[in-house]
């Protein structure tokens, strides 16, 4: 997976499309990201008298498709490519500059 962790990334489709946010935690098993501000979902959280909790409706992120996200590069959404150093590393850049990642 391109797309890693505290990566700013824009949803290029789907309902929050145009939103821009930070990469909270990338699930590569289910090829998923979880991103800050985007694809805000209501939870219900059940009352627990005997632990003193009441009930409440909690406002939270869910994971979002990997492939309805882009890196952003000066504003504009880009590609992920990479490229091996001299010394063999392993580095992400972008398709769109070339440039380091």
């Amino acid at each position: 997976m391109k797309i890693k962790k505290d990566d700013e990334v824009v949803v290029i489709a789907g309902k929050d499309k145009g939103a821009t946010g930070k990469v909270i935690r990338a699930l590569p098993r289910e090829q998923r990201v979880v991103v800050e501000g985007v694809n805000l979902i209501k939870k219900h959280k059940r009352a627990n008298p005997a632990g003193g909790q009441q009930g409440e409706v909690v406002t939270k992120e869910a994971p979002i498709h990997v492939s309805n996200v882009a890196i952003v590069e000066d504003g504009k959404p880009t590609r992920v490519g990479y490229r091996f150093e001299e010394d063999g590393t392993k580095v992400r850049i972008s398709r769109r500059t070339g440039k380091d990642i």
